[in-house]
């Protein structure tokens, strides 16, 4: 049985952690942290829990976690986590990141995107936790950078075509809409419901910070440099993610050769989910999910290829892929504790 503990609780990512974790079968959650709930319970800050869990939000202490916990994950803030990982990691404990701390290979990316990096030598071990991509890094990691949830969508649609050399690497523009779960429970402006509701906003056109990992990722599997044009946008709707990628084909192929490269890579893995020719995904098929649907138009007269990619943003785009990452790092199969399918309603 493997002993977890979550740090960051309180949050949307926090909660959707304990739920998967207190119904996973080979895992018990023995510890919560939260620095804003300390000393109160679960279900005062989620009263849904009520029956279900019963822990108190504890303080992050590693050294007292030593004995507890075989796995940490840390369910917080980007520029916080790296405080908490180092110690986590000297005391024997595995982490699994959610934040973006550990999923830069590129030092001076991270950097030029968030701030100076404090844990340098783990951000050097650190694996990047796209499952279904980096599996045979996952086994044996210690630390674990949980990809974030538009990089998710966009690199599980784009790297068989990038791997395989079919898709001209100068040419990508990532059209993404994500909904308002994402923003985190933090209160802001942009995420109250009269300025959500009703709208679709674009947002951080040019500046997104998960731009620099969608690329830096897909320039080590093109082995040059990639620049991905990227544009996401906030709907008015509580979970979900799905992104539009538009391409060009760099040789002469067919649909079939795109199908090909699809089912070379993701044939095995049980949450990519390829769709027939003529069918596209849709956020409400992935709700409640740890699945990628991806769906695929190809226009041979003109070479333009259009990838559609959906996921729920809290499960495959967080906690979901999060606990993927940890039952491949303990040797159990992607699917357990994962393995249910929500309907759309």
């Amino acid at each position: 049985m493997i002993k977890v503990g979550i740090a960051g609780a309180s949050g949307y990512t926090g909660v959707e952690l304990i739920k998967l974790i207190s119904n996973h079968p080979q895992a018990r959650l023995e510890t919560i942290t939260s620095s804003s709930y300390k000393g109160k319970p679960l279900t005062d800050i989620f009263p849904s829990m009520r029956g279900f869990e019963s822990l108190i939000c504890e303080e992050l202490d590693a050294k007292a976690l030593s004995t507890r916990v075989d796995l940490m994950f840390l369910a917080l803030p980007h520029k916080v986590s790296m405080a908490y990982a180092k110690p986590l990691i000297e005391q024997g404990i595995k982490v699994i990141d959610l934040s973006a701390d550990f999923r830069f290979s590129n030092r001076a990316s991270y950097e030029k995107t968030y701030q100076t990096h404090t844990a340098k030598d783990l951000l050097e071990e650190s694996v990047y936790g796209l499952s279904e991509i980096y599996r045979d890094k996952i086994k044996g990691a210690r630390i674990i950078g949980n990809p974030g949830c538009y990089p998710t969508t966009i690199l599980l649609a784009l790297l068989p075509l990038i791997k395989e050399q079919i898709l001209d690497t100068k040419q990508i523009i990532a059209d993404s809409k994500s909904g308002v779960s994402g923003a985190g429970r933090s209160l802001s402006l942009a995420t109250h419901y009269c300025e959500a509701n009703e709208s679709i906003t674009p947002y951080k056109i040019g500046n997104h910070r998960h731009t620099p990992e969608i690329e830096e990722i897909l320039s080590i599997h093109a082995e040059k440099k990639v620049s991905v044009t990227f544009v996401p946008h906030l709907v008015p709707v509580t979970r979900g993610m799905i992104s539009t990628i538009y391409g060009h084909v760099n040789k002469s192929v067919h649909l079939t050769d795109i199908y090909q490269a699809y089912q070379k890579y993701y044939a095995k893995e049980p949450f990519v989910r390829l769709l027939p020719n003529g069918c596209f995904p849709s956020m409400s098929h992935v709700r409640g999910t740890n699945c990628c649907d991806i769906g695929c138009h190809f226009d041979e007269n003109t070479g333009r290829i259009i990838l559609i990619s959906a996921i729920d943003n809290l499960l495959k785009g967080a906690a979901g892929q999060a606990v993927q990452n940890m039952n491949i790092m303990f040797g159990l199969a992607d699917e357990t504790g994962l393995n249910y399918v929500q309907t759309p309603l």
